[in-house]
């Protein structure tokens, strides 16, 4: 049988910065080559990087937060294209602004089907949300690490709320470990 660890890939990762001024968000929009502007529907710049694919949402705070990036350091080289754009508008950036990972989200295959309901009984209901007239996955809510799993019946699952890597695959040890516990990972 395959190692659960082995499935799991990055399908997102939130992080932000800042450049420490207020924008021009207006300005910033017809400067700005490809970026999107709608005040009415969202508060934020919208700019996509293509390689790496993300989009950088840029606030009139001078906020920046990364979004779409399928890992830590194609986050980090979005933001510096981010930056380099910023600083040929003339627009003071500092040489190394802080980039903090505030999500990375994950899926993940255990191989085989689950029992949700037995599933939610076995792990007791503090730590669980499971109404599946609402929605087809079980939401297990995980102390250490700190991060929100969403048990589906095929047996996937999302790990939501990490701010490492290693998260994700910490939490797949302890799922995998209270279902196996249960005898509900058979």
């Amino acid at each position: 049988m395959a190692d659960p660890k082995d499935s799991i890939e990055i399908e997102n990762v939130v992080a932000s910065s800042g450049i420490g001024q207020e924008l021009a968000l207006e300005g910033l929009a017809m400067d700005l080559e490809g970026a999107d502007y709608d005040p009415e529907n969202f508060p934020g710049l919208v700019y996509r990087t293509t390689d790496p694919k993300s989009a950088a949402l840029i606030f009139r705070s001078g906020k920046i937060v990364c979004t779409g990036a399928k890992s830590v350091e194609n986050v980090h080289e979005s933001l510096r294209i981010v930056f380099e754009k910023l600083r040929s508008l003339e627009i003071e950036v500092e040489e190394d602004p802080e980039i903090i990972v505030q999500n990375i989200v994950s899926s993940a295959d255990l191989g085989r089907n689950l029992n949700l309901n037995a599933i939610a009984i076995g792990l007791g209901l503090e730590n669980i949300e499971y109404e599946p007239e609402q929605f087809p996955g079980l939401v297990y809510r995980l102390d250490d690490p700190e991060v929100v799993a969403l048990l589906f019946g095929s047996g996937k699952l999302v790990v939501t709320g990490g701010k490492e890597i290693d998260d994700a695959r910490e939490a797949l040890g302890v799922i995998a470990n209270r279902l196996e516990d249960l005898g509900l990972l058979e």
